[in-house]
């Protein structure tokens, strides 16, 4: 039987990579973004189906839910959808924090909320969220984006308690640095006075050691497939290095080395 997961944020990217690899292992695809009239390759595949959806408005996520669960069965939701905001706290507007709160946690607070109820009367389903690395450690001027990832996680194991009551499983993806996305989605806000550590920040992620968006979609694949509960997937050699370093070194060593690292550039 035919499986069929619904993605978010599927225009570029981890999205984009997962809707290709999922339709090319013959599940049915529903790729959703907020501006599917520009999309010219998901549409040519014949089992993606491409539907809007921004995930910042409420109205739309509960008509596209409806529209899609229309079409027959769902068997994943992955949430995708998400920026990073970067740049000191005191740079960054109040319409800027908002959005990244919206975009990142609460649109998949939202979408999932809009899907529980379904994979509840069947009593099975399957919640992938892309989180980040920087939901697990904190990073130097991103600390809305790195907070938007950080709530994240706290929600999807809590929530895990109650979807188990049903049979519905949740995961979380944890990518580090992925290269499709490094500067492109990003919104950076500026500040004279933290210019010198955002240079540097922006230095070091400026590297060589990043996975591309279809190595995160393989990842994102396992998660849907490998039957297990397991709650996060920590992804990419540069995520796992430094997670590995922050559980072995504790957290103020691992921030004085953060810093450390910030002195080469």
């Amino acid at each position: 039987m035919t499986k069929t997961i619904f993605i978010t944020g599927a225009s570029t990217g981890i999205g984009k990579a997962s809707a290709k690899l999922f339709a090319g292992k013959g599940w049915k695809v529903i790729a959703t973004m907020r501006k599917p009239e520009a999309e010219t390759e998901l549409t040519q595949l014949e089992n993606v189906i491409v539907l809007p959806l921004d995930v910042t408005n409420r109205q739309q996520i509960d008509e596209t839910a409806r529209q899609a669960l229309a079409m027959g069965d769902i068997d994943v939701v992955f949430n995708n959808a998400g920026y990073a905001l970067l740049g000191a706290l005191e740079a960054i507007t109040d319409d800027q924090l908002v959005r990244q709160m919206e975009t990142n946690f609460l649109g998949v607070v939202r979408v999932t909320q809009a899907f529980i109820p379904y994979f509840r009367e069947k009593k099975a389903g399957l919640f992938i969220t892309t989180g980040s690395s920087a939901g697990l450690m904190g990073f130097p001027v991103s600390s809305m984006y790195d907070a938007s990832k950080w709530a994240l996680e706290g929600w999807s194991e809590s929530l895990s308690f109650e979807l188990n009551e049903f049979g519905i499983g949740i995961k979380t993806i944890e990518p580090g640095l992925v290269a499709t996305e490094i500067g492109a989605k990003s919104v950076i806000a500026t500040h004279p006075a933290y210019e010198t550590l955002l240079g540097k920040f922006q230095a070091a992620i400026s590297t060589d050691n990043v996975s591309s968006a279809e190595q995160i979609a393989q990842v994102v694949y396992e998660a849907a497939t490998d039957g297990t509960n397991t709650l996060r997937y920590v992804c990419g050699d540069d995520a796992k290095v430094l997670y590995a370093q922050r559980l072995a070194v504790g957290d103020e060593a691992f921030r004085e080395g953060i810093r450390q690292m910030l002195t080469t550039f």
